[in-house]
């Protein structure tokens, strides 16, 4: 079994490009952050934390995975 090329290609991108949306998220989240209820508040940042781990989480354990062909 071989490494996937093409999985390999979208993961490095992927690595290039998540800061980038990792800032323009925190900057939109920044502005808007004070013009929402306490609860949207919360559940905003929630999200963003939940959905910034599980994207490094994913990179990482793709770029392991394919590379180790498992």
């Amino acid at each position: 079994v071989l490494a996937s090329l093409p999985l390999q290609m979208m993961l490095y991108f992927n690595v290039y490009y998540f800061p980038v949306w990792f800032l323009a998220e925190g900057m939109m989240l920044q502005l808007k952050y004070h013009l929402l209820p306490q609860h949207y508040q919360f559940l905003l940042v929630t999200a963003f934390l939940i959905l910034t781990l599980a994207e490094g989480s994913r990179l990482y354990l793709g770029y392991v995975g394919n590379l180790q062909e498992k």
